[in-house]
């Protein structure tokens, strides 16, 4: 099984018209609703694709629509007196781009955090890989996503982590297995504009192999070993569609690969995480994937980052 952690979920609203107006006033259809936030995308996209897998996220009791909306993926929530945030995506159908409004969520009361830990606990020795992925709202201890990765780390089975900031850097001290940020997070965490560099630094830190996400122009992973090629991957070509859930999808492809094999080659694990990243672009909404997924493996090129 997967345990995938969201600290802060969110309540997803996606709206589709063919193009924004700054300062205008557009009629549209209803928003589509959806429970999401990065670990709930993570764990729909592997529930989807037959990987067991439970979401763990802090959700009232009182949101309902949330829950209805999660019936198919095996979950556990914390209770908490506080609402899921909104999150709104605004896809346009005629220039294929996608603008975004996050809520930034609201502070939780310290015993959702010992819960929280608590069931991860609990859920651990049937696990194979842990993913903590997302944001944390305000106020959220400095070191949830650090502690989260050390039970991972204890229990002896994989983490990845999809953070950034002093999160990010928490689940490098850790020892997270992998780290998963884009590049704007990399360098706003580490200071560093190159990616390979602010991989470096993390793994200074104590990451294991740092995947960067590079939008239309692929992918790295870069070896925690400083003498192993640092790997490029990217599809030959750009699709165009729903960005939204696509580093989620790229997540949820590292924790399938790592959950059969702890060990699993850079390579085979690049070339998933590009393609499921791709393919999830061709969905309208976050938390799938499109079933073309393995053809788009077979497109990926992955080479050593030096020879391109």
């Amino acid at each position: 099984m997967i345990i995938t952690v969201t600290p802060n979920p969110a309540l997803d609203a996606t709206i589709t018209l063919d193009h924004v107006t700054p300062g205008g006033t557009h009629r549209v259809a209803p928003a589509v609703l959806r429970a999401g936030g990065k670990g709930i995308n993570v764990a729909r996209v592997l529930a989807e694709q037959g990987e067991q897998v439970t979401a763990i996220a802090p959700v009232s009791a009182s949101e309902v629509a949330f829950a209805d909306d999660l019936a198919s993926v095996p979950h556990s929530f914390v209770g908490t007196p506080e609402r899921v945030r909104r999150s709104t995506a605004f896809v346009e159908t005629g220039t294929g781009t996608t603008t975004i409004f996050n809520e930034s969520g609201t502070p939780q009361p310290q015993t959702v955090w010992i819960e929280l830990g608590d069931v991860v606990s609990s859920r651990l020795p049937e696990a194979r890989c842990l993913v903590v992925s997302g944001s944390c709202p305000p106020e959220a201890p400095a070191s949830l996503t650090a502690s989260l990765t050390a039970l991972a780390r204890n229990a002896g089975i994989p983490s990845i982590a999809d953070a950034t900031g002093e999160q990010l850097l928490g689940a490098a001290r850790a020892g997270a297995s992998v780290l998963k940020p884009n590049r704007a997070e990399l360098a706003d965490t580490t200071g560093e504009n190159d990616p390979v560099a602010g991989a470096r630094a993390l793994q200074a830190l104590g990451a294991g192999t740092v995947v960067v996400s590079l939008g239309e122009d692929g992918m790295i992973a870069v070896p925690r070993d400083p003498d192993a090629a640092v790997l490029s991957g990217r599809l030959g070509r750009v699709l165009r569609g729903n960005p939204t859930g696509a580093g989620d999808a790229a997540v949820a492809a590292l924790a399938a690969c790592l959950a059969r094999d702890p060990n699993a080659a850079l390579e085979p694990l690049l070339r998933r995480a590009v393609a499921w990243s791709a393919a999830a672009v061709l969905m309208p909404l976050a938390g799938s994937i499109h079933s073309s997924h393995p053809d788009l493996a077979a497109e990926v090129a992955v080479e050593p980052l030096e020879s391109r």
